[in-house]
């Protein structure tokens, strides 16, 4: 039985730098990506992957809000931003990968799974909002808005203007799951809780309802990661391994710790709250749950870091294998 592996893609690294974010320039970012996890498939491993959407949400929040400005068009409530962006960059990947296979002579067939993610609707992140999305407004236009949109929140944002605000609260369960298990059994690479999944919230009768949220990505592909029993979560990000001290003479990059080691860090305020701090939360989230280790490394290291040559590696507990190489 192959290994599981579930592998998180960052939004952003999707979209490429000096404002190259057209779908084609997104696509050329995908097929890179996609090379590195074909290597991991091409090891033996089972793949699952998720993603991030944070500016492709932004990209399709500006194009209705456009769209309305001109044409007066209906507005796409955000909870079907978030499916259709899952959507769209879930058949990019599954195609670049398709294509990769085919190229290397692998007998593996790809799949999505557009994945509704159960929130609470008593989580408190429905009572504060806090999580930036879409385009920057002047505040006369962020008050145009909340006269058509009464629940809108904006705040000011780093002196570059007013974005709105909208809920992030934690996922409890994959609503999907046992969909993405029968394909994980069949054979099939699946791309799964994109942008952190479509937030849903359960009703008395046991239905569904959307909500405008945004999950986590990297929270959610925890929970997915818990719930598959995956022996490992590997985490991309922009940088090969994580560092304490970042950006300081005694910078120091991490390449084998432990959860306990890893708490430690987090009380002394190695992690940045916006960008680091979510990944190890998440990756503590895990391994204290079934988990056996979390990788957290740069897409281009995939291969290295699953063999255990490049990435930061966090561990459950110590192994004798782990004890020496600290």
């Amino acid at each position: 039985m192959e290994k599981l592996v579930i592998v998180a893609i960052g939004g952003n690294s999707l979209v490429r730098e000096n404002g190259r974010d057209s779908v084609k320039d997104q696509y050329e970012a995908v097929c890179e990506t996609a090379t590195h996890i074909a290597d991991m498939v091409e090891e033996g491993f089972s793949v699952v992957v998720t993603h991030g959407n944070g500016p492709q949400v932004g990209f399709g929040l500006r194009r209705s809000e456009i769209a309305t400005e001109i044409a007066g068009m209906p507005s796409i409530p955000l909870v079907n931003c978030v499916a259709d962006t899952q959507g769209g960059i879930g058949y990019q990947i599954q195609q670049a990968l398709t294509n990769e296979f085919a190229k290397r002579g692998l007998n593996k067939k790809v799949a999505t799974v557009i994945t509704q993610v159960e929130v609470s609707k008593d989580d408190h992140n429905f009572l504060n909002p806090t999580k930036p999305v879409g385009s920057f407004f002047t505040l006369e236009q962020a008050e145009e808005m909340k006269t058509e949109h009464p629940d809108w929140i904006f705040v000011e944002d780093s002196g570059r203007g007013y974005r709105r605000v909208v809920p992030s609260p934690k996922p409890i369960d994959i609503v999907e799951k046992d969909a993405i298990q029968s394909l994980i059994n069949a054979g099939f690479v699946v791309i799964a809780v994109g942008g952190g999944g479509v937030p849903v919230v359960k009703t008395d009768d046991d239905s569904y309802t959307g909500v405008d949220a945004v999950i986590d990505k990297d929270f959610a592909t925890s929970l997915l990661a818990e719930q598959l029993n995956a022996e490992t979560l590997i985490i991309t990000t922009g940088v090969s391994r994580v560092c304490i001290n970042f950006g300081k003479p005694n910078q120091k990059a991490l390449e084998k710790i432990t959860v306990e080691e890893t708490k430690q860090y987090v009380l002394e305020n190695h992690f940045a709250k916006g960008s680091m701090l979510p990944k190890i939360e998440a990756s503590l989230n895990f391994l204290e749950s079934n988990g056996k280790r979390v990788i957290i490394t740069d897409p281009e290291s995939l291969k290295d870091a699953i063999n255990e040559q490049a990435g930061t590696h966090i561990y459950a507990a110590y192994t004798p294998c782990l004890q020496s190489a600290l």
